[in-house]
């Protein structure tokens, strides 16, 4: 099956989900015409030019190829800052999978690869019966896992890369970002990650205070993932 897209999850919130999505959407953007990044649920918004948007949406539609409507990209915005299903309540409405399917199925006919970011980690509820892993299940896409690299990620990682397999996704890659600049021994856990986890891993983000610039970030892609168009050919 031809590559079309993947969705990005991570340890736990805050881990660096939305900069890994924007260096991925960069490097997809050398070998495919149209990338697009989607946030499903975006919850906690900022005002920008007299409308309300999340950052995590705005740094995502500046590394996609294509413009597309807003309530295609980011489907469900909320307010307040909290898990979707607990800001979807406040705001006096429900989430659900089939719309954010209905969305996703809709950018897939303008663009050539949909880049998926989840919100928080892997089992995070959005609404009473469902989470956005079962979101992650009904797109069917490959899976890129965040690591945020601080005390505690081998038990977060591991328990969460089961919980994708058991889900029967398939892991196609991870990213170590460093969150913790003091962490003790973060090589070496890397490379017990590197041995357990059974999947590429695809960059190593150093610590980086001043708000790092996500072309700046250099990510391996699974060689899969390159079939298109080349830089140069997307430049003439």
């Amino acid at each position: 099956m031809a590559f079309d897209g993947c969705f990005v999850t991570g340890t736990d919130t805050g881990v660096g989900k939305t900069l890994v999505s924007a260096a991925l959407l960069h490097t997809l953007a050398r070998h495919h015409a149209r990338v697009v990044g989607m946030k499903p649920v975006a919850a906690g918004l900022v005002q920008q030019g007299g409308a309300w948007v999340a950052e995590d949406v705005l740094a995502l539609r500046a590394a996609s190829t294509v413009a597309v409507p807003p309530e295609l990209d980011c489907p469900v915005a909320l307010p307040e800052p909290l898990s979707p299903h607990l800001a979807a309540a406040r705001a006096g409405r429900r989430v659900g999978v089939a719309e954010l399917v209905a969305a996703h199925r809709e950018l897939r006919s303008l663009a050539d690869v949909v880049l998926v970011e989840g919100s928080g980690g892997w089992r995070v509820p959005l609404n009473e019966d469902e989470t956005l892993a079962d979101l992650a299940v009904a797109l069917a896409l490959p899976v890129v896992l965040v690591v945020g690299m601080r005390l505690g990620c081998l038990n977060h990682a591991l328990l969460t890369a089961e919980a994708i397999r058991a889900d029967g996704l398939h892991l196609a890659g991870w990213v170590a970002n460093t969150v913790d600049p003091a962490m003790a021994c973060r090589d070496e856990n890397i490379q017990t990650l590197r041995q357990r986890l059974a999947a590429p891993l695809l960059g190593v983000l150093p610590w980086q205070p001043q708000g790092p610039d996500a072309r700046a970030v250099l990510l391996e892609l699974p060689s899969a993932w390159k079939h298109g168009k080349e830089s140069h050919e997307l430049a003439e």
